[in-house]
Formats: C-alpha cells, sequence, structure tokens
C-alpha cells in the first residue's frame, strides 16, 4: 500500500458514505447516497427496542434490482465486471452481485476469516484464510480477463472482527517491541499485513500480465475504524487518534478513510488531494474514465474525481453528506461538511455541533454556540438535501423506557436475513 500511495495520489480528505459497511458499499455500486437509496444501515441493523427513538429499518434489506449499478452501466460498453469477497448488500441468491451486473463473482456468506462459506460454494478448508481466498479468485480473474477491459473488486473482510490472522503473522508482532503508550494488538496488527499482501499479490498480477500501465488501481474503506465492539464486549481493537470517533459515528474517526488511487501516465506520483471526496463519487468517475454515459434518467449524487486524479478542470461541489438515523456506538444522526466546516446534528435531542475540521481535525471544540449563523446555515443545507432524496427519519418510540434504553434487542428483520443467507449455502 505504501507503495501505491508513492506511485498515486493520496486522499486526506477522503469519506465513506456511511459510518457501517452495508450503506457505503451501496453507494459504491449506486453512486447514490445511502438515504437515496433506502438502505442506511448494515444488514439487518442494529436495534434498541427500548431506546428514546424508534429507527427506520432497510427497506428493502438489499441493494435494490431496479438501481443500474456500476457494473451494469459498464458491461454495455464490453466490460467484464468481476467481485470476489464481502458483497453485504444482500442475502440471498437473488440479490447476489452477479445480478446486479458482477459475473464472475465469488461471496463471503459467513462472518469469520477461517472456515467460512461463499456463494458459489468454493468447499472451503478450516485453514482457508478468506482474505488469501478472495485475493486468488482476484488473480484468476485478472488472467481470464487480460485481454478485455475490465473491473475489479476484491472486497475484503479484514480488517473486521472477530480478530483472525495466521499464527505466524501474529506472533511476528507479538514478538516486535512495543511502544508505552496505544493500541498496540498482534492479531489486528497481523490482519492489516494480511491485506497488505493481498495488495501487493494483486499488484504483481498486473505487472506480470503487462497490465499495469493500463490499469486504475484504488484502495478504499467501507467505513472508520472500530476500537471496540459496539456493546462494549471484547478488548480494545486499535485508534483512530488523532480522528475523534470509531465506526458506526458521524465524528471523522467513523467516516474519514484512507483512498490511494495510482493511475500511471494520469495521476503525478507521490501527489497528495485535500478536496473532501466521498464514496458516492467512485461511479461516475469510472464512467467519466471509461468514456460511457450511463442512463441519463439514473440520478447520480456523485462528480467525477478525474479532474482531481489529472488536474486539470474544475471540481465545484457545495457540499457531502451524511444520514445514519440509527443506534451504533452513537445516537442516531446526520451531518454536512461544506468547506472546513462540519455540522453534526443528534436527533434524540436535536442538539448540534460544529467544528472547523481544518484548524480542529480531532473534533474538541464544538463552535455551535460561538457561530449560531453558521450552524444554522448548514442545518438549513442539510434538512434540504434529506428531503430531497426522502431520508427516513426516526420517530418517537412508543415503547420507550429510559431504564432500558441501552439494552439491545433482536433486529426484527434479523429473521428474515438469517433465512437469505442459508438460502445461499443450500
Amino acid at each position: 500500500m505504501d507503495r501505491l500511495a508513492a506511485e498515486g495520489m493520496k486522499f486526506t480528505d477522503a469519506y465513506a458514505a456511511c459510518p457501517v459497511c452495508s450503506p457505503t458499499r451501496a453507494s459504491i455500486y449506486s453512486g447514490q447516497y445511502p438515504a437515496h437509496i433506502g438502505l442506511t444501515d448494515f444488514i439487518p441493523g442494529h436495534w434498541r427496542p427500548y431506546a428514546k427513538l424508534r429507527v427506520p429499518r432497510n427497506k428493502p434489506q438489499h441493494l435494490p434490482l431496479e438501481i443500474p449499478t456500476v457494473a451494469e452501466a459498464l458491461r454495455p460498453a464490453g466490460y467484464v465486471c468481476g467481485l470476489f469477497g464481502k458483497w453485504h448488500c444482500g442475502f440471498g441468491k437473488e440479490y447476489a452481485p452477479n445480478k446486479q451486473g458482477f459475473d464472475p463473482m465469488v461471496v463471503l456468506t459467513g462472518f469469520r476469516h477461517f472456515h467460512n462459506d461463499s456463494y458459489p460454494d468454493l468447499h472451503l478448508g478450516k485453514d482457508d484464510y478468506f482474505s488469501e481466498v478472495v485475493t486468488d479468485q482476484g488473480e484468476a480473474f485478472l488472467e481470464q480477463n487480460k485481454d478485455k477491459p475490465f473491473l475489479l473488486f476484491v472486497d475484503h473482510f479484514a480488517v473486521h472482527i472477530p480478530l483472525q490472522a495466521r499464527q505466524k503473522l501474529i506472533e511476528k508482532y507479538k514478538n516486535k517491541p512495543k511502544p508505552e503508550s496505544g493500541v498496540n494488538n498482534p492479531v489486528y496488527a497481523a490482519m492489516v499485513e494480511h491485506v497488505d499482501q493481498s495488495v501487493g499479490r494483486i499488484v504483481a498480477k498486473l505487472d506480470e500480465l503487462h497490465l499495469a500501465e493500463n490499469t486504475i488501481v484504488i484502495i478504499f474503506s467501507d467505513n472508520g475504524g472500530l476500537r471496540q465492539r459496539f456493546d462494549g464486549v471484547g478488548e480494545i481493537v486499535s485508534t483512530n487518534a488523532p480522528l475523534r470517533g470509531e465506526k458506526g459515528m458521524l465524528y471523522e474517526g467513523g467516516i474519514r478513510e484512507p483512498l490511494i488511487i495510482r493511475w500511471p501516465g494520469k495521476v503525478k506520483p507521490g501527489s497528495v488531494c485535500s478536496e473532501p471526496v466521498t464514496s458516492v463519487d467512485f461511479y461516475p468517475t469510472f464512467l467519466d474514465i471509461a468514456g460511457v454515459k450511463g442512463d441519463p434518467a439514473y440520478a447520480l449524487d456523485g462528480k467525477s474525481l478525474k479532474p482531481l486524479l489529472t488536474q486539470k478542470g474544475d471540481f465545484d461541489r457545495d457540499a457531502i453528506y451524511w444520514h445514519y438515523p440509527h443506534y451504533h456506538h452513537s445516537v442516531p444522526a446526520g451531518a454536512i461538511r461544506a468547506g472546513d466546516y462540519k455540522l453534526i446534528e443528534f436527533y434524540d435531542d436535536g442538539h448540534l455541533e460544529l467544528y472547523n475540521l481544518a484548524k480542529d481535525i480531532g473534533e474538541k471544540n464544538n463552535l455551535a454556540d460561538k457561530m449560531p449563523e453558521k450552524a444554522n446555515e448548514l442545518l438549513r443545507q442539510l434538512d434540504a438535501w434529506r428531503k430531497s432524496v426522502g431520508a427516513k427519519m426516526p420517530t418517537p418510540n412508543p415503547d420507550y423506557d429510559p431504564e432500558r434504553a441501552g439494552e439491545w434487542g433482536r433486529h426484527p428483520d434479523l429473521a428474515e436475513v438469517i433465512k437469505s443467507i442459508q438460502s445461499m449455502t443450500e
């Protein structure tokens, strides 16, 4: 990954469209904000039956089939579109990636790293590590399609709990000298190296097949780093310092992501871009680079990153938006970033937090009371955006019980999702 950063462009202010996985992945495939799609939490989502607010449910619990994905937009132009690894945009064979333009494909149907299930069934054994399996599939895809235009997603489940890695790598990090402070989890570190090895293998395969000079490589994540499980169970995994917060929050630690793009001959090696960009931008970027117009009746929320990558042309955007009306590591909230300013609106009590990210990347100094006009300006803009995309808002919970508000319950759609997962392994 360091090599790709040196050979490409590194983005300092890149964002996931959501602080959890499924909505962000859906935003990449669809080019629309999660609130626009109606898929605003991971599938199926968390549930607090006695919390102050009754949160919206994903409807449907999959990326809607009527959405023309980026794969479906590129295939008529001769592109072969493959996806291997974590899909998490719908379980059940009828909602698999091959129903959304990705073929070939292999998707994870379990939630482990070893001895996993997949669809189609690869008959994985207990010693098969999924990062290695999806990389095998990615390499085979490149071999088979080296003479065609292609779009390839190698979607890792790592780095993600449960923490699992090969013992040899774990021992490597156990034996490394540790600093006196900070989070130093050897299993987590080993998982990061597993992903880095995968990136190296894919890049090496491009070199071997003489495809590197005509292939764009992108590294991105679907949500901020996890510090600890949402319910406080288990060990502390990592830190996002100096960013505040973690996965499931609209603070920077939950949504700001690593993004590296290598495009030989177009992107200046070692360049850095500080323009705020988001995951909904990938779809229009791919179409722009490929010279494909897409469906003119389909509304994309993102903007092509091509002007930033080539450093030619204008990239004008007023703001980036988030809508996460769910309980996770925080309470339901929405956010907007316009220029250096970011506003978060917390839906449970309506309080606002305003930050100048250029001066306060750690979001320690809430300016909402000191700059009420700016806060209200951004709040009006955020509210207008929510209305424009039909964002579903939480409502007062008739079962609200202050003494039990923090309890986690069984999501009403969980049984349906489990049944769909099981159907993929039958």
